[in-house]
């Protein structure tokens, strides 16, 4: 006689991005789902930053299975949380999927848990408990991940940190799982495929660098350079100014030192940023770089400076120590471990703890050997053996 074996039908669990980081922190998680026997992932992509997003989507090879394609130019905060609110629920009420992921803490986020929930359907929270404890700042992510947080099943939080922190919220433990970062993961994948191709002259065309900047700092693998990004809102005004002046005063104090800024396309960041620096021959202003691009930055900078979460994650597992242009951040681990320095944005400062970095080579080597409090490349794995288990 022959015994009869039981077939589960696949699990549908929709992945919803909507920015830059969040295709960069769930592509391998997508990868991973894809390799599950129990699990059938979807993307879908409601395009809350156009043009960024669909960079980055190229850069992994990914095509989203559906588009909402929400973006709209002066998007406010409101009307981008409407958007997102009644397209997902749409999308959802209509495919209904078993579940919902969601990473970080934008209006994508927000608006995606929600829907989720108003249809019932169980949310999966990859990132989940970040705080500052400030909920001005960052604006408005800080209130975004609060919000979500009491909506999902799943808590995916990347340090025990973050898991407390929802505990002391009154989360229930069940619902978080220490996973690590899923920023490790595409990093880590991400630099093994620019070594494996070597085309190191590609991605200097690429960038758009002037010649001489990048023949004198690029190209040269002893010359000192900081890598600098920007775009937070409550830097917005004053915090970018005095950013691009202590930026100014750096190179005036270190004539040897070059600075490379990939401009966030906000006219509130470039603004400030071409009218202060644009004329220093030591400064190169260029376009938002592609994510594997911007890897070979940072795997080739001497310092960074950057107000961005996943910069903070992902340079220590290069070795680059971090300066973090905030005056509060969620990352605590990376500032506990010591492989990030808030500086905030007051030249004096941010000048300070530069110099420190370039001057004193017992110190900086210090801290580029720092380990990485984010994880070790694994995350997405971890992640999916939660969902396989709970939704098989």
């Amino acid at each position: 006689m022959v015994a009869l074996t039981r077939f589960e039908p696949m699990r549908t669990v929709a992945l919803i991005v909507g920015t830059r980081p969040e295709c960069i922190k769930m592509a391998p998680l997508y990868f991973e789902l894809m390799q599950s026997k129990t699990i059938r992932p979807v993307l879908v992509v409601t395009a809350q930053h156009r043009q960024m997003l669909d960079q980055t989507l190229a850069v992994f090879g990914l095509r989203p299975d559906v588009d909402l394609n929400l973006m709209q130019p002066g998007q406010g905060l409101a009307d981008l949380t409407a958007r997102v609110l009644t397209s997902v629920h749409s999308w959802i009420s209509m495919a209904r999927p078993d579940a919902v992921l969601v990473q970080g803490d934008t209006t994508t986020v927000l608006g995606s848990a929600l829907a989720a929930f108003y249809a019932n359907v169980p949310v999966g929270h990859v990132e989940a408990g970040l705080r500052t404890d400030d909920m001005r700042s960052p604006f408005p992510e800080e209130m975004n991940r609060r919000l979500t947080a009491p909506l999902v099943r799943w808590n995916f939080c990347p340090t025990e940190q973050a898991r407390e922190n929802l505990l002391s919220e009154a989360i229930d433990d069940k619902s978080c799982t220490v996973t690590g970062n899923t920023v490790v993961d595409a990093l880590l994948w991400t630099r093994a495929r620019l070594q494996g191709l070597g085309q190191d002259a590609e991605v200097i065309a690429r960038l758009g660098v002037p010649p001489e900047f990048a023949q004198r700092y690029l190209a040269n693998p002893k010359a000192r350079w900081l890598l600098v990004t920007g775009h937070r809102r409550e830097s917005f005004g004053l915090g970018f100014e005095q950013i691009c002046r202590a930026l100014q005063q750096l190179t005036e104090r270190h004539p040897d030192l070059g600075v490379l800024y990939p401009v966030h396309l906000n006219p509130l960041v470039q603004e400030p940023v071409h009218r202060l620096l644009g004329k220093n021959p030591r400064i190169a202003l260029i376009a938002p770089a592609r994510y594997e691009d911007f890897v070979w930055l940072m795997d080739r900078a001497t310092v960074i400076l950057t107000d961005s979460g996943g910069v903070q994650e992902e340079a220590p597992s290069l070795g680059k120590p971090v300066l973090v242009l905030r005056n509060t951040t969620e990352r605590v681990e990376a500032v506990a471990a010591g492989t990030c320095t808030l500086v905030g944005t007051d030249p004096a400062r941010i000048c300070q703890e530069t110099t420190r970095l370039l001057d004193d080579p017992a110190e900086y080597l210090r801290r580029s050997k720092l380990q990485n409090p984010y994880g070790d490349g694994t995350a997405a794995r971890k992640i999916r053996a939660v969902l396989e288990q709970d939704l098989g």
